[in-house]
């Protein structure tokens, strides 16, 4: 790559001025091109006392008035420099310049004139307001203003939403320059860097922003007068509209987020700046590099070189169609936003560099450095006059890296073991390579190219899934509606199988959600199959998946991964389908689940899925998602309790038997589940007991309960206990009652009786000594 210089400063009014400056040791903290790329604007970051701030360059320019801002502490500081359009003449644009106060100075270029200071204005409704961010869009401002509390000592601490974000237009006219009202965007925020697209602002949290705000991103629509809520970890998370300034609080807005957005990540951002596609480029620390579409989507594109990028160490990004050009260190990455794949990789001889907006092709970059302006074109290279062993390598190459970031191992993988593993994604490459295959299946009297063949026999088996899928697609869509449905059972059954066998990353994931919801009774089925599930000759419900099927089953992503889109893990994705399909078997589904983590896991190992959530709670979950609920679902959620046979869940479910007043399978439960554990048997007493001593429901059934009393309870123990659950007297008591559900000794009595002439654990103890033939034993004979 070359570049080719199309400028040297001269033809700019005080060129060998700016040349001076762009070479000093303090560089320009900012610099930007006018929209007709006539004007340079320099804002520099530190400068003598004698040289101005802020100062614009004209190309071109005969003689006229120059524009030179300065200011020193402790006066308000610039905020921003923003280009807007003049909807007086086509094409023309104002200058606005804003300051820390609100203060606006909007000034216009004429020619041979020089720079006109238009108007000055005050942005802010408030004196004491500060302006902390600033951007333009179409003729409007919108800035995010710091609004102190009125008390002069108050904790600002306690102050931290204290944050408002505004808009207003700025008209330009034949009578002047023209504030519209303020519009209220969000008031009681936290502080926000406020960023312009053609139809969006984003909104980022400030640096120095509190944890519980800084884990997500804001995305205000003005035509719709929505607010997108956005993480780069999960995605998008919800959209509101606010229809009234009582609904743009900061607070209502997040209002029924708050615990989803509280198990996020806080966000990683070095840099962020916009697109010209209108999304929002943003660098981690990590160098990694991604975008956020104004839907709310998020994608990786990029990763840099080099490691985690210092604090101080300025990135500078720009598009030109769809190739993204940054600069770091002195060096000029060119990546295809659309693949992620690196273009072109230069070492650049220059210091400093700044991006220009092109005015020629869109495929042209334009840089600014100390010896002037540089412009080079690219064009996008061709895949397939790339020799056999560069492209076999590309496509390895980058399999390796995808699989590496995903694997647990610590060993590094090579191209020669991703070759044995018969798996890899190349999803760009791929695509090439797949079109030349389809093309030369459209033409067999002729050869596969020598350049594919070795390609095309690593990947034999993934093309004849992939042309199978295609042929199925092909009669689904030629077929009669008396087939299509049989047709879209084997597709789903081809789709749910392929994912199963594959690994169950977030994009697999949505696209299971998909199937399900689309084709319900097709996925169910496809489930089964997969799975293998059936009733023996006894009627239970037996699986003979896999145990890789049962991993993918398994497996449950982290928040971050997953993001909360609607999207479910596999796990519950199927125990919907049981639920809508074949309720009965979801118990039995839940059981054979925990056998195969009971053989598979260590008890709660953090490793296995029951070190997170318990099997049963998630399905638990599924349960508690249906709009109503009936007297089969108490049934079920007594089944998922019982099945899981954890002590916890076992007394739930007691007390969700005794809620509903079924003793007699109050009665069978404990008898059955008392076996499992001493200390499980103790609670399911006491609880029993407890109940006995509050009604009599449970009088028909004593010559059952009495067996289960612990053996370490003594009579003392049960009459404190049942003291202790005796229900509140309504009046004074009498020896004798006539009602009949008051509790008596004669209904205690043989539980005491039991626990009484039942051998104490002391009795046990000493019982050999005691049952000695002789008492006291006989004197040990003397010595004469």
């Amino acid at each position: 790559m070359k570049l080719r210089q199309i400028s040297d400063l001269s033809d700019f009014s005080r060129g060998h001025w700016l040349r001076e400056l762009l070479c000093r040791g303090d560089e320009p903290r900012h610099v930007q091109s006018s929209p007709d790329g006539q004007h340079l604007l320099l804002l520099q970051k530190s400068r003598p006392p004698t040289l101005p701030r802020v100062m614009a360059f004209q190309r071109h320019s005969i003689a006229g008035a120059d524009l030179e801002r300065s200011w020193q502490p402790p006066q308000p500081a610039l905020v921003g420099l923003l280009f807007l359009q003049s909807p007086v003449v086509l094409g023309s644009w104002v200058l606005a310049v804003v300051w820390e106060h609100g203060r606006t100075e909007v000034w216009h270029f004429v020619v041979a004139v020089g720079w006109q200071l238009l108007q000055t204005l005050e942005l802010c409704q408030g004196a004491r307001a500060r302006v902390v961010s600033v951007c333009s869009q179409g003729a409007s401002l919108v800035w995010c203003e710091e609004r102190p509390p009125l008390g002069a000592h108050s904790d600002m601490s306690k102050c931290a939403f204290r944050f408002c974000v505004c808009a207003r237009a700025l008209e330009v006219g034949e009578q002047g320059v023209r504030l519209g009202t303020v519009r209220i965007v969000l008031h009681n925020s936290p502080e926000y860097q406020v960023l312009a697209s053609p139809q969006h602002i984003f909104l980022v949290p400030a640096a120095a922003g509190f944890a519980t705000t800084s884990k997500f991103l804001l995305i205000w629509h003005p035509e719709k007068a929505e607010f997108t809520i956005t993480a780069p970890s999960t995605g998008f998370i919800r959209s509101k509209v606010l229809r009234s300034s009582s609904e743009s609080d900061f607070r209502k807005l997040l209002l029924g987020s708050v615990g989803l957005l509280s198990c996020f990540v806080p966000l990683d951002i070095h840099t962020s700046t916009v697109s010209n596609s209108g999304g929002l480029l943003l660098v981690s620390t990590k160098g990694s590099v991604s975008i956020v579409e104004p839907d709310g989507t998020h994608r990786h594109i990029f990763d840099l070189e080099g490691g985690p990028l210092a604090q101080g160490s300025p990135v500078q990004l720009k598009t030109f169609g769809s190739i993204l050009a940054c600069v770091l260190t002195g060096v000029l990455y060119l990546v295809d936003q659309n693949s992620g794949r690196l273009v072109e990789k230069e070492v650049l001889s220059m210091k400093e560099v700044h991006f220009l907006e092109s005015q020629e092709e869109e495929d042209s970059i334009q840089l600014l450095s100390q010896t002037g302006i540089y412009s080079f074109s690219f064009s996008k290279p061709k895949d397939s006059s790339r020799p056999e062993p560069c492209l076999v390598e590309m496509v390895f190459e980058e399999a390796c890296r995808y699989y590496q970031r995903r694997s647990l191992s610590s060993s590094k993988l090579t191209v020669e073991k991703l070759k044995k593993g018969g798996t890899f994604q190349a999803p760009v490459v791929l695509a090439a390579i797949l079109q030349h295959s389809l093309h030369q299946k459209q033409k067999p009297a002729r050869g596969l190219q020598d350049t594919y063949a070795k390609l095309l026999s690593t990947m034999s088996l993934e093309l004849q899934s992939y042309m199978s899928l295609e042929l199925l697609k092909a009669c689904v869509v030629c077929a009669p509606e008396s087939e299509v449905e049989s047709y879209c059972k084997e597709l789903v059954e081809q789709e749910v199988s392929r994912i199963l066998q594959s690994d169950m990353d977030k994009d697999n994931l949505a696209y299971l959600n998909s199937v399900f919801t689309s084709f319900p009774k097709a996925a169910w089925k496809a489930t089964r199959s997969c799975l293998q599930l059936q009733q023996n000759g006894d009627g239970l419900l037996v699986a003979r998946a896999t145990p890789e099927v049962w991993k993918k089953v398994l497996c449950q992503p982290q928040l971050e991964e997953v993001g909360q889109n609607g999207m479910a893990p596999l796990f519950e994705l199927i125990c919907a389908s049981f639920l809508r399909f074949k309720p009965k078997w979801l118990p039995s589904f839940v059981e054979l689940t925990q056998q195969y983590v009971s053989s598979s896991w260590s008890y709660s190992s953090k490793e296995g899925p029951e070190g997170r959530v318990p099997l049963y709670k998630r399905a638990l979950g599924v349960l508690a998602q249906k709009s109503k609920h009936g007297e089969a679902d108490d049934e079920m959620e007594l089944e998922l309790l019982l099945c899981s046979k954890r002590p916890k869940a076992v007394l739930q479910a007691l007390h969700l038997l005794i809620r509903l007043k079924q003793w007699q399978r109050v009665v069978e439960v404990a008898e059955k589940f008392s076996k499992l554990s001493p200390l499980l048997n103790k609670e399911i007493f006491i609880t029993l007991l407890a109940e006995f001593a509050q009604h009599r429901e449970l009088d028909p059934y004593l010559d059952r309960l009495w067996p289960l009393c612990p053996a370490e309870l003594t009579a003392s123990d049960i009459l404190t206990m049942v003291l202790q659950h005796l229900p509140p007297s309504q009046e004074d008591p009498v020896p004798f009652s006539s009602e009949g559900n008051q509790l008596t000794v004669g209904l205690l009595k043989p539980l005491l009786q039991r626990v009484v002439q039942r051998p104490s654990v002391q009795d046990e103890v000493y019982s050999d000594a005691l049952q000695s033939t002789t008492f006291p034993p006989p004197t040990p004979p003397r010595e004469h």
